[in-house]
């Protein structure tokens, strides 16, 4: 019996990629995500700040794959329209998430407040759901089978970590955790190696501020134990070869 492969679109969605003013860099990182979590992604579009533009490749992707991703135009300004865009495609009306207007009124508390254009970020085709945000207060947006993120690569990762391991189909996702402490930017090229040379693995850096301390938690996952204890084993080698003392488990 074959098994069967469960597959996902990306659909990158700004002119400013169109253009060239901007390199995409959400394709690998979604890219290898989807591979940790057993998910096959299966093609890719880029797709202009147009509505019916966006309506179309929505509409195709999200019917021949299990998943649908895209990413860009959820910001606070007029021409991020894909909230909009994706309600059309779905037959739905745009409202405002309650969750999303509380979160987004506590984030900018401290940041000038929440006006009009901050509030367009709480927007979502009626009855969707959130993904959390870590990053920068704006959630992300769940409608269907199509998951809805932000442009910025290190804000789409933080979206994506805040999913590993839910997608329905995907293998099971396994984790190991080490901690260390040191500042995530001095090892940054170390943990980059260490995921490049150990193919099915994703790792995540997650730093803190603590006793007047910086250290990091480094999560390594996989759909393979062998895969993981591995990439922790090579990962704690290398760590402690470049003179740092490793914390098994996490800090």
């Amino acid at each position: 019996m074959t098994q069967r492969i469960w597959t996902a679109a990306l659909a990158v969605i700004g002119d400013e990629i169109l253009s060239g003013r901007t390199q995409d860099k959400n394709v690998a990182q979604i890219a290898a995500w989807l591979n940790v979590q057993g998910i096959r992604l299966a093609e890719v579009r880029i797709v202009a700040d147009k509505t019916e533009a966006i309506v179309e490749a929505v509409n195709i992707l999200r019917e021949r794959n299990d998943y649908l991703f895209t990413t860009g135009g959820i910001g606070p300004t007029h021409d991020d329209i894909t909230v909009d865009a994706i309600a059309a495609a779905l037959g739905v009306p745009v409202e405002f998430h309650p969750h999303a207007v509380e979160v987004l009124e506590a984030y900018y508390a401290s940041r000038g407040g929440l006006n009009e254009a901050r509030k367009r970020m709480a927007r979502v085709p009626a009855g969707a759901d959130l993904i959390e945000n870590r990053m920068s207060g704006a959630p992300g947006i769940k409608a269907g089978n199509i998951f809805i993120m932000a442009g910025v690569p290190h804000i789409t990762a933080g979206m994506l970590d805040a999913l590993t391991g839910t997608l329905e189909g995907g293998l099971p996702v396994l984790s190991r955790t080490i901690g260390c402490w040191v500042a995530e930017s001095e090892v940054a090229d170390l943990l980059r190696n260490a995921e490049k040379t150990h193919e099915g693995v994703a790792i995540g850096s997650y730093p803190f501020f603590r006793d007047g301390r910086v250290g990091a938690n480094f999560v390594v996952r996989a759909t393979e134990a062998a895969l993981a204890d591995r990439c922790i084993a090579d990962l704690t080698q290398a760590l402690e070869q470049s003179g740092r003392s490793v914390v098994a488990d996490g800090i």
